[in-house]
């Protein structure tokens, strides 16, 4: 028995994963990981989901750039969610998500409507290519 075994995976070998931001404490993604790729984040000490809609493997950054260094791994109480302690590199500050902001919770309910909290920092376009 290893350290993944503590781990209560849903029925399809995922547990979800939130990256927190060092330092500030910024939430900045939800993710999922399958037992490979949480083997491997703990192992490289960078971010490694599982793609639930490519099926695959996802290496933070493979394309954008925007790695996370992974300072920490934490369980919950329950086993069933896992804490990311991260540096978003690859931009200052570190665009997190696919939209070119900081954190992929940028929305923000303002009288019963979704709004944009936090600024584009890079256009998408330019970041996925």
């Amino acid at each position: 028995m290893t350290w993944l075994d503590d781990v209560k995976w849903d029925r399809d070998g995922l547990v979800p994963v939130i990256a927190q931001e060092r330092g500030t404490g910024d939430v900045l993604m939800f993710a999922w990981m399958n037992r490979e790729a949480l083997a491997r984040t703990a192992e490289t000490q960078r971010a490694v989901y599982w793609s639930r809609s490519r099926q695959k493997l996802w290496a933070k950054g493979e394309e954008s750039g925007h790695v996370q260094l992974v300072h920490q791994v934490r369980l919950d109480c329950d086993n069933d969610v896992v804490l990311l302690e991260v540096t978003q590199l690859g931009h200052e500050p570190g665009i997190a998500c696919h939209t070119g902001r900081h954190s992929c919770f940028f929305q923000k309910l303002v009288d019963g409507a979704w709004m944009p909290v936090e600024p584009v920092l890079k256009d998408p376009e330019s970041i996925y290519k």
